[in-house]
C-alpha cells in the first residue's frame, strides 16, 4: 500500500508553504507507519500467545514468558519467534516443548483442534500481509484473463505455494443439471477429460455447494468419501478440498474447487482468503454476460442520490480518486442523504463534492482507511469498532464517537455511520434490564480478538471483573462435563459456520451449579466469514429450580396416582370377593329377592356400600344393606367387619337392636384415627310363617314399600349412625308383607344429589319405582334403578324384596 501514502512531489518551483506542508504530511505518515508497526507487533504477539496457551494449556503470562525464553534460546527477536510459532499452525508443527510425542509406528496424524481453541476462529486484525499480496496479484491478473482456464491457472499460481493448493477446477451447471468442467489447472488432460461432465447425482459436493450457495469443506477425505463422490485423483494426492460457489445475484451456478496437498481442516484465515479470491473472480465468471464478455456499467450518481434522498440516517456515496499508478489517493463524496451530518455540523448537500482527506485529514492511515481499501478490493463489508474522531472548528476541539459501515457498489463505496451519544438514563435503563432479567450482553471481534462483557455477565459467571472477560479456552474448565460436547458443537456452528445459536448449558461456580443460556449470532463479511459475534448470557437457575421442583411434584403426583390406582384395584378385588354377584335374583323364604350393585363412575377409590341376603338356621331370611363412610381399602375393610359380624350375630340368634349396638361398639373400639369409621345400615328379618318383617336402622334412609299401586316410606324407628356415639340405643319396627308387595332397601347414592334436599331424592325414587311396577317391570326394579344413573357420584346398592301373588305362604318355621 506504499502508493497510498506517497509524499506529494514538493520539488523546486513549489511554493515554500506547500513544501512545508509536504514535510509535515511525510512526518505524520511516518508516525502512522510506526504506530501501525507497533500495533501489528502487538497483534502478532497476542496471536502467538493464544497458540501457545491452546497447545500447552497454560496461562497468558506463562505463554508470554515461554516465547521470551525460546527467543533468547535461539537468539531471535520476540517478533521473529512469534511469527515462527504462528507459521507452524496448520502444518502439523508445534514447539518442541509442547509437541506431543509421535505414535510408535507410522507417520504422526494431525488431530482436529478443540472447538474451544481461539486460533481456530480469530482472523487476527487486518488481513495477513501474504493474503493482501495474493489478492492484489489475483486482481491484477484477472484484468488479463480471457477464459475460465486462465482464471483457474491464475488461482493456482496465486494460492498454490502459500495455501498448498495443488489443483483448481471450475464447474458450471448445464441446463440438464449436469456439472460441466469449464476451467482447470494442476490436473492432467486425461483427468480433466474423465471428469469433464458429472451427471446430477446425489452426494456430489460441487452440486451441493451450488444448491445451498454455501461452501463445502472436505477436511477428512476418508470420512467425507463415505458421503460424497470424490472428484479427481485418489485421496492421497489431495487430502483436503473445498468447493465454493461463485457469488452473484441471482445465485449463479458456477463453483470453484480447490484441491490442497495439506491434510486437515481449513483455518479461518484460509477460508477467508479462498472466499475473497472466489469473490474477485465473480466478475470474470458472470454467467449473464457470457464467460468473459463486457464490463459493468458505472452507477448513475444522480439515480443514487435520488435513492439517498428517500433514506433516513447518515449515508454517503464515495468515489475513489486514483493516482496514475492506480493507487487510491483519496475519496470524493458524490451523494449524501439529508440526514448525513459530520462532527463539524456539515449536513447533506454541504458534504457533496468534498474530499475525505481534505475534510477529515486524521483518518489517513487508520483502520477506517484500510477498511475502505479492503472493501474496494474484495467487496467484503467493513464494519469497524467505535472510534473517537476529533476536529478543531473555530479553534474549539469537537469530539464524537462513531461506528462506520462501508460496502462496495460497483467501483464506489456506500458508507453509513452511527454517532454514539447514549445518555446516562439509557445506560441505567439497560443496566436495570440486564439485572432484572439476569442477563448480560457479550461480544467478540474476531478481527482484533477483542472480547467485551457487560457488568452483568461477570455476575452470571461469578467472576471477578478484574480478571477481564473469560477466554474461550477457559470455558471448558467451568462447564459441567455432560454439556461439553453439545456446547462445543454450538460454538463451532457459531464461530466457524456463522450460524446463530440458542443453547442451554451448565457451569460450576463457588456457589454451586448454575443453569445458563447463550443466544448469539455472527456478523459475517461479504464472503460469509464470521468477523464478529454478539449475543447474551442469561442465568436461568431460578427458573430451572422451579421447573425441577414442579417436575418432582408431578412425579410425586404420578406416584400417588399409581398408588391410588393400585389401591382401587386391590379394593375392587376385595369387594368382589366379599360381596355376592353384583346382580342376581334369589328365592329366600318364599320371597323373590332382586339385588343390584353399581360402583361409582368417578374417583380412583372403591366405596363401602354392601348388602347381604341369606337364609338363617330357623328358615327365616336376613336382609342387610350398609354404607361405610369414605372410600378405599379402609372402607372395604370396615365393610368386611360389619358384614361378617352382622351375619355371625344374626345366625346365632341375636336381636336386630342388639346386633346394631354391638356393631356401633366395634367401630368405636377399632377406630384408627381421631375421626374413626362410621357407617349406616338397615337390617330386616322376615318370618315366612307369619309374613312378618322385623327391621331396624342405624342412620340409614327408610325402606320403601309399594302396595296396591301406592308408594310410602316406612316410619323410622330410633337408630343413630354407627360409630358416632358410645351407648347409642337402637329400636326395631314391624311390617306385615302381603302378596304383590315390593319392599326396597337401598343406599343413599340412589337418592342424594349435591345441593339438593334429601326429600326431593326420596320423592323421585318413589315415583320411579311406581312407574316401573305399573309398567310391568316389577321383576327388574333393583337392576333398573342401579343401572339408570350414568356418572354416579357414589356407589349404589338396591335390594328389592317382592312377595309373589298366589304362592303358598306357609312353609313350616322353627
Amino acid at each position: 500500500m506504499e502508493g497510498d501514502f506517497a509524499t506529494p512531489d514538493a520539488g523546486e518551483g513549489t511554493a515554500p508553504e506547500v513544501r512545508a506542508l509536504a514535510r509535515v504530511v511525510a512526518r505524520l505518515r511516518a508516525e502512522v507507519v510506526d504506530l501501525e508497526g507497533g500495533a501489528s507487533m502487538a497483534a502478532v504477539l497476542e496471536r502467538a500467545k493464544g497458540v501457545v496457551m491452546a497447545q500447552a494449556g497454560m496461562s497468558a503470562e506463562a505463554a508470554y514468558q515461554l516465547l521470551l525464553d525460546r527467543a533468547e534460546q535461539h537468539r531471535r527477536t520476540l517478533l521473529e519467534e512469534c511469527w515462527i510459532t504462528l507459521g507452524r499452525i496448520g502444518r502439523g508443527g508445534a514447539p518442541a516443548s509442547v509437541r506431543p510425542a509421535a505414535p510408535p509406528s507410522g507417520p504422526p496424524r494431525e488431530e482436529d483442534p478443540s472447538p474451544f481453541s481461539t486460533p481456530r476462529y480469530v482472523l487476527g486484525g487486518a488481513r495477513p500481509a501474504g493474503h493482501g499480496r495474493a489478492l492484489a496479484q489475483l486482481a491484477r491478473g484477472l484484468a488479463h484473463a480471457r477464459t475460465p482456464d486462465d482464471v483457474a491457472e491464475l488461482l493456482l499460481t496465486t494460492l498454490g505455494e502459500p495455501e498448498n493448493v495443488g489443483a483448481v477446477m471450475i464447474y458450471t451447471v448445464a441446463a440438464a443439471g449436469n456439472l460441466e468442467l469449464v476451467g482447470s489447472a494442476g490436473v492432467s488432460d486425461g483427468l480433466a477429460g474423465q471428469w469433464s461432465r458429472i451427471p446430477p447425482l446425489s452426494g456430489v459436493a460441487a452440486l451441493e455447494a451450488v444448491d445451498t450457495q454455501e461452501a463445502v469443506w472436505l477436511e477428512d477425505i476418508r470420512r467425507d468419501g463415505n458421503r460424497y463422490l470424490l472428484i479427481g485423483d485418489p485421496p492421497g494426492r489431495w487430502p483436503s478440498r473445498a468447493w465454493l460457489p461463485v457469488p452473484g445475484d441471482p445465485p449463479m451456478t458456477t463453483v470453484v474447487g480447490f484441491f490442497r496437498t495439506l491434510p486437515g481442516p481449513f483455518d479461518a484465515r484460509t477460508r477467508t482468503l479462498l472466499r475473497r479470491a472466489v469473490r474477485l473472480c465473480a466478475g470474470p465468471l458472470r454467467e449473464d454476460r457470457g464467460p468473459f464478455g463486457g464490463t459493468a456499467a458505472g452507477e448513475d450518481v444522480a439515480a443514487v442520490q435520488a435513492v439517498l434522498d428517500a433514506l433516513p440516517g447518515p449515508v454517503v456515496l464515495l468515489s475513489p480518486l486514483r493516482s496514475e499508478t492506480g493507487d487510491v489517493e483519496d475519496y470524493l463524496i458524490e451523494a449524501a442523504t439529508p440526514g448525513a451530518v459530520d462532527v463539524a455540523g456539515r449536513r447533506g448537500k454541504e458534504l457533496v463534492g468534498r474530499r475525505i482527506l481534505e475534510t477529515y485529514p486524521t483518518v489517513a492511515g487508520t483502520a477506517l482507511w484500510e477498511g475502505y481499501l479492503d472493501t474496494l478490493v474484495t467487496g467484503s463489508v467493513y464494519e469497524g469498532d467505535p472510534f473517537t474522531y476529533e476536529e478543531v472548528t473555530a479553534g474549539v476541539p469537537q469530539k464524537s464517537v462513531y461506528s462506520v459501515r462501508a460496502s462496495r457498489l460497483g467501483g464506489r463505496l456506500v458508507v453509513s455511520w452511527v454517532r454514539h451519544d447514549t445518555s446516562g438514563r439509557e445506560a441505567r435503563l439497560l443496566a436495570d434490564m440486564q439485572r432484572l432479567g439476569n442477563l448480560g450482553w457479550a461480544g467478540w471481534n474476531l478481527m482484533t480478538d477483542t472480547i467485551t462483557w457487560s457488568d452483568q455477565v461477570y455476575v452470571i459467571f461469578d467472576r471477578d471483573p478484574a480478571l477481564g472477560p473469560m477466554r474461550l479456552e477457559e470455558l471448558p474448565e467451568h462447564l459441567v462435563a455432560e454439556d461439553l460436547p453439545r456446547l462445543g458443537a454450538a460454538v463451532q456452528r457459531l464461530l466457524r459456520d456463522g450460524r446463530a445459536i440458542d443453547e442451554p448449558f451448565r457451569i460450576t461456580t463457588a456457589r454451586g451449579v448454575r443453569h445458563l443460556r447463550i443466544v448469539a449470532e455472527a456478523q459475517r463479511d461479504a464472503d460469509g466469514t464470521p468477523v464478529e459475534v454478539h449475543g447474551f448470557f442469561q442465568d436461568l437457575s431460578a427458573q430451572k429450580d422451579a421447573e425441577l421442583a414442579l417436575r418432582d411434584s408431578e412425579r410425586e403426583n404420578l406416584v400417588q396416582r399409581g398408588m391410588l390406582k393400585a389401591e382401587r384395584a386391590l379394593g375392587a378385588r376385595l369387594q368382589e370377593t366379599l360381596l355376592p354377584i353384583p346382580e342376581q335374583s334369589l328365592d329366600l323364604a318364599g320371597l323373590c329377592v332382586d339385588v343390584a350393585y353399581a360402583p361409582a363412575d368417578r374417583g380412583l377409590n372403591v366405596g363401602g356400600d354392601w348388602y347381604s341376603a341369606i337364609e338363617l338356621p330357623d328358615r327365616s331370611a336376613l336382609f342387610v344393606v350398609g354404607d361405610v363412610a369414605g372410600h378405599g381399602l379402609a372402607a372395604v375393610g370396615t365393610m368386611a367387619q360389619l358384614r361378617f359380624t352382622a351375619k355371625g350375630m344374626s345366625i346365632t340368634g341375636s336381636g336386630l337392636p342388639d346386633v346394631l349396638g354391638r356393631l356401633n361398639a366395634l367401630l368405636l373400639h377399632t377406630a384408627d384415627d381421631e375421626r374413626g369409621a362410621t357407617a349406616t345400615m338397615v337390617m330386616g328379618r322376615y318370618q315366612p310363617w307369619d309374613h312378618r318383617l322385623t327391621w331396624a336402622r342405624a342412620g340409614h334412609p327408610p325402606p320403601l314399600l309399594i302396595r296396591d299401586g301406592e308408594a310410602r316410606f316406612l316410619p323410622q324407628p330410633e337408630g343413630p349412625l354407627l360409630g358416632a356415639l358410645h351407648g347409642s340405643r337402637y329400636e326395631e319396627a314391624v311390617v306385615d308383607l302381603m302378596p304383590g308387595d315390593h319392599l326396597l332397601f337401598y343406599t343413599d347414592g340412589l337418592v342424594e344429589e349435591p345441593g339438593e334436599d334429601l326429600s326431593v331424592g326420596l320423592d323421585r325414587l318413589a315415583a320411579e319405582v311406581l312407574r316401573l311396577v305399573r309398567g310391568g317391570r316389577d321383576l327388574m326394579v333393583a337392576r333398573t334403578l342401579a343401572g339408570a344413573g350414568t356418572g354416579n357420584r357414589d356407589d349404589v346398592c338396591v335390594l328389592d324384596i317382592h312377595v309373589p301373588r298366589g304362592r303358598d305362604e306357609e312353609p313350616s318355621g322353627a
